[in-house]
């Protein structure tokens, strides 16, 4: 029987971060703070990354927070942290009963694609439940 449950999105623990030293966090309310939040990952991000690597990170960055604003409810507690040579891009919320489920037969006209788009940019993604909170998860690496 189909779910509409994309067999990517699988409910697994994220990988560890790599650094703890160069993790962001946010807390996001409103699409206002997501933007200046954005906008702050950016202008945080050390030197050397590729321009399409770096704008493949924010794309995935807003889409997963995003989806947890419009899907969960605020606030959503966003966080990228190292890995390997990429990025863990790691989004809670307080609706753990909630998984993430890509849309299926959609038209694309209606939007809801994101996550299948994460999917594709992505190395590794997936969903967990701790404690009390939903974690919706991305390892992006670079294009070599």
């Amino acid at each position: 029987m189909d779910t509409g449950q994309d067999a990517t999105w699988g409910q697994r623990v994220p990988p560890p971060p790599t650094s703890a030293r160069d993790t962001w966090t946010w807390a996001v309310a409103r699409p206002a703070e997501l933007t200046a939040a954005r906008g702050d990952l950016r202008r945080s991000l050390p030197a050397g990354a590729s321009p399409d690597d770096v704008d493949r990170l924010l794309l995935a960055f807003e889409e997963l927070a995003s989806n947890g604003l419009r899907h969960s409810g605020a606030p959503v507690e966003v966080r990228v942290s190292t890995y390997d040579r990429g990025w863990l891009i790691d989004v809670s919320d307080s609706c753990p009963e909630q998984p993430p489920t890509p849309a299926v037969d959609r038209d694309p006209a209606l939007g809801g694609l994101g996550l299948h788009l994460i999917a594709r940019l992505s190395a590794a993604c997936g969903w967990a439940v701790t404690g009390s909170r939903k974690h919706v998860w991305a390892v992006l690496l670079p294009d070599v």
